[in-house]
């Protein structure tokens, strides 16, 4: 008979509790899968004390990091390419046809004057271009419309311009088939539509216009801004690869880490082509701003002062002697576009910033157009103050004599459209080269963040396999 003696120290020694320290009983059903969570979690924390763990929380984290930072850089910089496109696709257009709206607005109501100072009927091509004007005035503000969903001011100034614009035009005809019949009411309703006019109408064609310039500069400005988070990300990105191989020098006495030098080399890479790609970018926008949009602007103003002094000129005509209201807004127009002196006002303002460019020119002789222009108004205002109406009349709207002050004018006008042109392909230049310095950029910003995290991964990887 043999017996069997349980040793102590024996089967489960050091698989029971410890003394004074209750057995953790396991948890079954709804309470053990509760428990699950927290198991996991004590399981990676455990695990992240020893050095594969470290290593590999270090390797998640890191390869995180740059595909959070090329997702966000890709964003920023796709966002930047986009803004770019809106702005010569779509900001830029609709705030030239708000100043179509203004200018072909203004055009109209001279022309209007000048066609009721005519003998016998008003002729062809006078008609013709008050036509045109209100055609034109018509359709870019049915384009400028188009964006005011949303923008309370541009509705309210659309609206404006969609209730009076009608109005003008019946008041405007009215006054012309009283004159045809020669009834002296005609006079009447054609400054009763020039006040509308400059009332209401112009007033409200100007801040539409202004609301969509402000809108124009601020996309610019979006486009120029800084990428402030997406640079936050990289420079974090880029001390934590330091970081990195630091740590990894001093635990294996190991100088390099192949798989952290490609990945330093793509950050590396991002952060030359991204800075040098968004430098250049902002420097033409900028410059697309300067010479193109700002340029515009001050020509635009420049315009339509012109535009009004112009009406007022021949609307002083119209009023047979009770026109010095329209002779001293003419006289405060002249100070805006040269200055009291001659030498300030909005031209010289577009002389002093066209130089280098290549509307100087334009401005320059826009400028010589005006001197003309205003002396030849000084000889009008003499012959009417003396009597000789007919030939005030005649030197006012005479097309055909040099020294006319219509021709002058004509010729300042002429001027100022070229310089705007030139100023608005001055904008798209730029513009469009500041779209082409981003090519590739967003998706080789991605590109090259993936391929740090995978350098980060297969670099940590190879320490890893140490370990087993």
């Amino acid at each position: 008979m043999t017996s069997t003696a349980t040793r102590p120290g024996g089967p489960g020694v050091g698989h029971g509790p410890e003394p004074g320290v209750p057995a953790r009983e396991p948890r079954s059903g709804v309470a053990g899968l509760l428990d699950l969570p927290g198991q996991a979690v004590r399981g990676v924390m455990d695990f992240a004390r020893t050095t594969p763990g470290r290593l590999s929380v270090i390797a998640v984290g890191l390869a995180l990091l740059a595909l959070i930072t090329g997702l966000v850089g890709t964003f920023e910089v796709q966002g930047k390419k986009n803004t770019i496109n809106e702005l010569i696709d779509h900001r830029e257009p609709l705030a030239a046809a708000a100043q179509q709206v203004y200018r072909s607005l203004s055009d109209a109501d001279a022309t209007a004057a000048s066609g009721f100072l005519s003998t016998g009927t008003e002729p062809p091509e006078l008609r013709k271009r008050y036509d045109t004007d209100i055609a034109q005035a018509g359709a870019a503000l049915a384009k400028a419309a188009s964006d005011s969903a949303g923008v309370s001011d541009a509705a309210t100034k659309v609206g404006v311009l969609g209730q009076q614009l009608p109005v003008y035009t019946g008041l405007v005809e009215t006054a012309r088939a009283n004159n045809r019949q020669g009834f002296p009411a005609g006079a009447s309703y054609l400054r009763e539509a020039s006040e509308l006019m400059r009332a209401k109408i112009l007033p409200a064609a100007q801040d539409l216009y202004r609301i969509d310039t402000d809108r124009l500069a601020e996309e610019q400005d979006d486009a120029t801004d800084f990428p402030w988070l997406t640079t936050l990300l990289v420079l974090g990105l880029v001390a934590a690869l330091v970081g990195t191989q630091l740590h990894l020098t001093r635990k294996t006495n190991r100088l390099l880490n192949v798989g952290l030098v490609v990945a330093s080399g793509a950050i590396a890479l991002t952060i030359v082509w991204s800075a040098v790609a968004l430098v250049v970018q902002s420097v033409l926008v900028n410059a697309g701003q300067t010479a193109g949009t700002q340029q515009v602007d001050v020509l635009v103003r420049a315009r339509i002062a012109a535009l009004q002094a112009r009406a007022d000129e021949t609307l002083t005509l119209v009023a047979r002697g009770d026109g010095a209201g329209y002779e001293k807004d003419f006289v405060d127009l002249a100070v805006q576009l040269i200055g009291p002196d001659g030498k300030g006002g909005l031209l010289n303002e577009a002389k002093a910033s066209a130089e280098g460019l290549d509307s100087a020119g334009h401005v320059d002789s826009a400028m010589r157009n005006t001197i003309t222009w205003f002396q030849a108004h000084q000889e009008v205002r003499k012959r009417d103050d003396s009597g000789d109406y007919d030939g005030a009349v005649k030197l006012a709207i005479d097309t055909g004599a040099k020294d006319s002050a219509a021709s002058a004018f004509l010729s300042l006008d002429h001027d100022l459209v070229e310089a705007i042109n030139v100023g608005r392909q001055e904008f798209l230049d730029e513009t469009r080269n500041a779209e082409r310095a981003l090519i590739l950029l967003a998706p080789g910003f991605a590109v090259l963040c993936v391929v740090a995290a995978a350098g980060v991964t297969m670099g940590i990887r190879e320490r890893l396999r140490e370990y087993r």
